[in-house]
């Protein structure tokens, strides 16, 4: 029998009112065993419910019964939200980033993880290799979806080679079971230069198309290569030539895609256009920007509402209406915060948004010529000069090159830089420690347009 930890019962709550506390423990729901979170997440759809609990304190089992509407919370929070181990990756994938991070770093760094639950509710990407029968069973009764899925390439034996595990080419036979349970997928192939490229590519493209509209995407994007490649398969990055051969390969089947099952299919992400030196696509190929956090749209997604959002604003404070009440209260606000003051602000990025930060900042100054906006472009000392991406920058790095520039009253960075949930970086400096050490309050955005702009303009 699996037991889980309550760490926490919201005040009020269903489970509150019942009798439950922090520190029991869950032994099951109604006789069932609850193996993960999804097990829970089923079970709790019922709308009549009995915990099966044991105290903390005297070991003493008891049973609370709970009727709710289905799909209410009842306020249990456990100590660990999967509910259970994570799984570890099987596999020592011939590109893998985890693989090339710097010596000394935290231990959470190195772990690698290829748990389809995570897949479900973080949107992580598996391989599929340690997916046992009895988790594929579990995803199709439960109906969880979309999955998304690391296929890499759709040749068996150059999938095994690739991913250093000779079980990885069977594992392509469960995105065929998959698919025949009616279960939505995502797609993405890591592409490595002379490896899955060319040939190989078009063929994974072909394949996974079968799988269309099931399969709702899939994106390509390129192998990320550090300066920490010791001992590893010898890999290159795509020349520009390369990245608009990969890119034109994509067009051709955009086109097929669209009229054959109505939607783009396969998309190229982001750093590929920018190692061509190529427009990104107009946003109607986009899907809906499926996939996003894989870097497929983010550019042009955030010219989009850059530019909506801009047009929300004014040089000068606007007066706006409001009641008796807020004036005899002291309430009232006769300006709107949509303006635009004067003065400096900085953005530190990756090199490779930095052209495109730089235009939006153009614009920008163009309509508000009082604000000026410096875009510095960050350097990756540290994972290498091929890392560009505004993700993998530390606060090392940030310190280091922006230490006496002229940065005006804020910073604005990514939150892409922090670690989940925290205000930390990779090399382990918070947000503020870099803060301090530069003297300048940093404000972290969300990486949307409108709020890229309200950091800007201090609102």
């Amino acid at each position: 029998m699996k037991e889980h930890l309550i760490d926490e019962v919201i005040e009020d709550s269903l489970a509150y009112e019942a009798g439950v506390r922090a520190g029991d423990i869950l032994t099951g729901i109604g006789g069932e065993t609850v193996e993960d979170v999804f097990d829970y997440r089923f079970l709790m759809e019922e709308e009549n419910i009995v915990l099966n609990l044991r105290r903390h304190e005297t070991n003493e089992p008891f049973d609370v019964s709970i009727k709710k509407d289905m799909y209410d919370d009842i306020g249990l929070v456990f100590d660990n939200g999967l509910m259970d181990d994570y799984r570890s990756c099987t596999n020592k994938c011939i590109f893998c980033f985890i693989d090339q991070n710097a010596p000394g770093m935290r231990d959470t760094i190195y772990f690698k993880d290829d748990d389809s639950r995570l897949s479900f509710l973080q949107g992580n990407y598996v391989t599929l290799t340690n997916l046992k029968e009895e988790h594929l069973e579990k995803i199709i009764k439960y109906r969880l979806s979309p999955i998304n899925v690391s296929v890499h390439t759709t040749e068996p034996d150059l999938r095994c080679m690739m991913l250093h595990n000779r079980f990885a080419g069977d594992a392509l036979e469960k995105v065929r079971r998959l698919y025949e349970a009616g279960i939505a997928m995502n797609g993405q192939i890591v592409l490595c230069k002379g490896v899955n490229d060319g040939e190989h590519l078009r063929r994974s493209i072909e394949d996974l198309m079968k799988y269309a509209p099931l399969m709702e995407s899939l994106s390509v994007v390129p192998a990320g290569l550090t300066r920490y490649r010791e001992g590893l398969y010898p890999l290159e990055q795509f020349t520009r030539d390369e990245a608009a051969a990969v890119i034109d390969t994509i067009d051709e089947y955009q086109k097929k895609a669209k009229a054959e099952c109505g939607m783009h299919f396969v998309h190229a992400s982001d750093e590929f256009y920018l190692l061509a030196g190529r427009d990104m696509p107009a946003e109607e190929t986009y899907d809906g920007y499926l996939q996003l956090e894989n870097g497929v749209g983010m550019i042009r997604l955030l010219r989009n509402e850059f530019t909506e959002e801009l047009s929300q604003y004014e040089a000068t404070p606007r007066k706006k209406k409001f009641s008796l009440k807020q004036f005899w209260w002291g309430t009232a606000d006769n300006t709107d915060d949509r303006s635009v003051p004067a003065g400096t602000v900085s953005i530190a990025c990756g090199e490779s948004i930095a052209p495109t930060l730089k235009d939006l900042a153009s614009i920008f100054n163009r309509e508000f010529p009082d604000r000026k906006i410096n875009v510095f472009p960050i350097k990756n000392e540290f994972f290498g000069g091929h890392i560009t991406v505004t993700g993998l920058l530390t606060g090392g790095d940030i310190l280091a090159q922006l230490k006496g520039q002229e940065l005006g009253s804020r910073l604005i960075l990514s939150s892409n830089m922090l670690r989940s949930g925290e205000d930390v970086f990779l090399d382990d400096m918070t947000v503020e420690e870099l803060g301090r050490e530069l003297g300048i309050e940093i404000r972290i955005t969300d990486n949307s347009g409108a709020d890229l702009i309200d950091a800007i303009c201090g609102r």
